[in-house]
């Protein structure tokens, strides 16, 4: 792991607010890996290797005293020490091979069968418990059936042979199975809340990052909103401003002259208080306002303004505008952009229509103009951004040749939308 990933995880650490563990051995054990797996292991190694080093056995004689057994052979006690000392070193591997451990100590017990009396040492409880807790309850559960069922098998063998007495092989065999279950108990318990905590803690991270994508995405989303809304204020004024400005420059009259200079100032504070009105939320960080518009735009309202700079547009209405915030809004925005486009492409012509059908299902705006001489780009600003309103009320928007000279730009948008809006999250270049 990089350091940019760790800082990350820490990062993540310190905004779920993780509880500090509980206990200070627990929280060592946590810390020290491998000082606790090298503290267990020695441990271990003192208390399983006793049994092949110290052991003495006695029986009683006839007079009633106590005499010594004979130990076993030397060969018996090197091979058992051997087995503890190894077993005892993987140990400090426990966490990696819970698996190779745990048949190591089943190893140890099998040897120990030999002894002269049944003898054990803690090696089974700490492998049964290991594999529990590193590897799953079920693995615990069939490591200790299959470890216990070879041992029962092989102690069965030994007695057959004259090996070891009955009643020593179902001693050791008890006594093994004891310790066994007990590491496995312990660690079904401590690897099952274990595993319980990491998921939640997964889960957790997983809502955290999947908060930060949704911030991230809602981010785009608005910048996209932004663009559009910057976009159809600044060009469609413009678009006016420079009109009249062009006007009152190329005519003689003073009275026409400072008529198109009124119209070109008030246009221009106009294009300045829409845009302080959605900036301004945006600035304020505890303001309640919505971030969309509070009003939709009114086609009249755009048609007069075109028409106070020159331009030779009119608008055409049926039916009754009955319709959702939302649907109105983006009409007023096609009628602002569409004629812009047609001012901005189209100076020269001589008719610009204006047609919305709001008795038609879906609603239909038109606006054509026939003062189009060359080809309109479908990759700018304004016809993308078009499409976009569109899309987030679930409508189509198409910008075509009509005929010679005449271009049109068409809409079809639901009157009431239900469904989900389409998200249009591109950001504008």
């Amino acid at each position: 792991m990089n350091s940019r990933s760790r800082s990350t995880a820490v990062r993540e650490d310190d905004e779920l607010r993780l509880p500090r563990p509980p206990g200070i051995i627990r929280r060592f054990w946590a810390r020290h890996p491998i000082a606790a797996d090298v503290i267990i292991a020695v441990i271990c190694l003192l208390l399983g290797i006793a049994p092949a080093t110290f052991f003495t056995s006695y029986e009683t004689t006839p007079g009633g005293g106590l005499r010594v057994i004979d130990p076993p052979p030397v060969i018996t006690n090197v091979i058992l020490v051997v087995l503890v000392v190894i077993a005892c070193a993987l140990l400090l591997r426990r966490r990696q091979w819970p698996v190779v451990t745990f048949a190591a100590s089943y190893a140890v017990a099998v040897a120990y069968l030999f002894l002269l009396e049944p003898a054990g040492g803690p090696l089974l409880v700490v492998t049964s418990y290991t594999l529990a807790v590193y590897r799953s309850t079920r693995a615990a559960w069939t490591g200790l059936g299959i470890g216990i069922g070879t041992l029962t098998l092989i102690s069965f063998i030994l007695e057959r042979a004259g090996a070891i007495t009955l009643q020593d092989s179902l001693n050791g065999v008890l006594g093994q199975l004891t310790l066994a279950l007990i590491g496995t108990l312990i660690g079904i318990n401590v690897g099952g809340r274990k595993r319980y905590i990491e998921a939640v803690i997964d889960r957790s991270r997983q809502l955290l990052i999947e908060r930060d994508q949704q911030a991230l995405l809602a981010a785009a989303s608005e910048r996209a909103r932004i663009a559009r809304e910057m976009h159809d204020i600044v060009s469609h004024s413009l678009t006016v401003i420079v009109a009249l400005s062009e006007g009152a420059a190329a005519t003689a009259d003073q009275d026409r002259a400072r008529d198109a200079s009124t119209a070109a100032a008030a246009t221009a504070r106009g294009a300045l208080t829409e845009m302080r009105s959605m900036l301004g939320v945006l600035r304020d960080a505890d303001s309640d306002l919505p971030l969309a518009p509070s009003a939709p735009v009114q086609p009249h309202v755009t048609v007069q303004t075109a028409q106070n700079a020159g331009y030779p547009v009119t608008l055409t209405t049926t039916g009754e505008a009955n319709v959702t915030p939302a649907v109105s809004f983006a009409i007023g925005r096609i009628v602002q952009e569409g004629l812009t486009n047609a001012m901005r492409h189209a100076p020269h012509a001589s008719k610009i229509e204006v047609r919305i059908d709001y008795s038609a299902d879906p609603i239909v705006v038109e606006i054509y103009n026939d003062g189009a001489s060359d080809p309109i780009g479908t990759t700018g600003f304004g016809l993308r951004g078009l499409s976009e309103r569109a899309a987030h009320v679930n409508g189509t928007v198409h910008s075509v040749p009509a005929g010679e000279n005449r271009w049109m730009l068409r809409a079809e948008l639901p009157a009431a939308s239900d469904s989900p809006p389409s998200p249009a999250i591109e950001d504008a270049p």
